[in-house]
């Protein structure tokens, strides 16, 4: 299994229909869902992106080999593979709540 995190907004994640794939933001702006491989790199993402968001996080991790959608790494050995359509439910293996720090910094993941 190799798998993957997607960050998403707690309040984006309520609105999906849990019956349906789901569909990142991303997907309809720029043609895909932005993933992050491993926890050290989820950090920097989340830093980078999403510190100064107040709004809470989820965490998905998603079984890339279960997925039915095309996906790759457009930079290649990057961490940031790229998944070009809707993420099928059963490939979302857990969803984990992102803890910050004070300053609003990556302090790691909380299952749900």
């Amino acid at each position: 299994m190799r798998e993957t995190f997607h960050l998403v907004p707690v309040n984006v994640w309520a609105l999906a229909d849990p019956a349906a794939a789901y569909r990142a933001t991303s997907l309809a702006d720029e043609g895909f869902a932005h993933c992050t491989d491993g926890i050290d790199a989820l950090g920097a993402t989340f830093d980078r992106h999403y510190s100064t968001d107040p709004r809470p996080f989820l965490a998905l991790t998603v079984d890339l080999d279960a997925i039915d959608v095309p996906w790759r790494y457009d930079v290649p050995e990057s961490p940031y593979p790229h998944i070009r359509g809707p993420i099928p439910r059963s490939s979302i293996v857990t969803v984990a709540r992102v803890e910050r720090h004070a300053d609003g910094r990556f302090a790691g993941l909380t299952p749900t």
